[in-house]
């Protein structure tokens, strides 16, 4: 009878060694969709970062341009846009080829400066703004970054 059951398993490595072979194969394709994804999920990150990027380069935009936060720029009702109409041809609002940016610098009033600046509140008005700036970087990546700030004047 033992001679028997040894000669029905002949065949049982070859059986074994597919099915490690197809468990194999089957982990191989697994971890290559995972890796995938990892791919796509870092290249979305990537473009999303190019357009805060974008988005933070308008704010250095508004601090380098003081025509947008002056004293023509006092009224509540109208923002100002950027970039201005007179540096397109000075400065190009494309960081690169697939990124640019834009946005509004909109002034929300005056009051006292604020305490510990250094200035006399009988003297001297903090005018507020805000600004909202926007990036576009690739695949129409987009985002916003909003910010406030104030400047002294009388």
């Amino acid at each position: 009878m033992r001679n028997h059951l040894l000669c029905n398993q002949r065949g049982s490595v070859i059986n074994i060694a597919l099915l490690i072979l197809i468990l194999l194969t089957l982990l191989g394709v697994t971890f290559a969709n995972l890796s995938s994804t990892d791919i796509k999920i870092s290249g979305n990150g990537r473009t999303q970062n190019l357009s805060f990027y974008a988005a933070e380069a308008a704010r250095g935009y508004v601090a380098a341009k003081p025509e947008l936060y002056n004293s023509t720029n006092v009224t509540t009702t109208q923002p100002v846009s950027f970039p201005v109409a007179a540096d397109a041809g000075v400065i190009s609002t494309s960081l690169g080829s697939k990124q640019g940016f834009s946005g509004t610098v909109q002034y929300l009033g005056h009051g006292d400066p604020p305490r510990g600046s250094g200035y006399a509140a009988d003297k001297f008005q903090a005018h507020r703004y805000k600004m909202v700036c926007e990036g576009v970087g690739p695949s129409n990546a987009k985002s916003t970054v909003e910010a406030g700030f104030y400047r002294i004047g009388f």
